[in-house]
């Protein structure tokens, strides 16, 4: 995939990342303290949880949470804050999370307090869609599993390194449907990834 020129991303910032007070004050009341500046590395981190709250997959785009015990920790926190209430949005340590449940599933989008959540939102949103037509229509555990390679290569269209690249479904799909056409997706490539998702599984399952 082809990556954007630097002041293309500084452009998508500038006009979908950075706040605005206008839609701030629709949402919930945020924390007060120690505002940060907006950045143009709007997420944190990425992740589904099964509904026992187990690592289905994840992704970390900074070092926030450095470690593998770190991360497994946070989860863990935000499943127990987030698993039994109707909200779409929660606050914890300094961050901002917006998550929607799927049968047996739970997706979470990881931002910094001083980003949009109606940004972190889009993204949230557009993975689902997303996963929803490569799980065709069964965004559920076992579906998942059984097409985890599918899901990174729609989350790595949606987010790189921290910057949103995409945020509407119809063309995630495209660029996913060219990736898995492409020479350039062997059968190693592929089998990277499911290292990746079985790795993850284990970690899960050793909780």
């Amino acid at each position: 995939m082809g990556k954007w020129e630097s002041k293309d991303r500084l452009d998508f910032a500038r006009v979908f990342c950075w706040p605005h007070d206008s839609l701030r004050t629709s949402m919930q009341t945020k924390p007060t303290s120690q505002r940060e500046e907006p950045s143009l590395y709007t997420i944190k981190a990425v992740f589904i949880l099964d509904n026992d709250g187990h690592r289905l997959l994840a992704k970390y785009y900074d070092d926030t949470f450095p470690s593998m015990k770190e991360q497994m920790a946070f989860e863990k926190n935000v499943f127990n804050k987030t698993s039994r209430t109707d909200s779409e949005i929660a606050f914890l340590g300094g961050m901002t999370i917006v998550y929607k449940s799927s049968i047996d599933l739970f997706l979470y989008v990881v931002g910094s307090s001083s980003e949009n959540e109606l940004m972190l939102m889009s993204v949230l949103t557009c993975l689902f869609e997303s996963l929803n037509h490569v799980l065709r229509k069964n965004v559920e555990k076992r579906w998942l599993l059984e097409n985890m390679d599918g899901a990174f290569l729609v989350l790595d269209e949606i987010v790189d390194g921290g910057v949103i690249l995409e945020s509407d479904p119809q063309q995630v799909i495209q660029k996913v449907n060219f990736r898995a056409d492409d020479s350039g997706l062997t059968e190693h490539s592929v089998a990277q990834v499911l290292q990746s998702a079985k790795e993850q599984i284990k970690w899960s399952l050793l909780k």
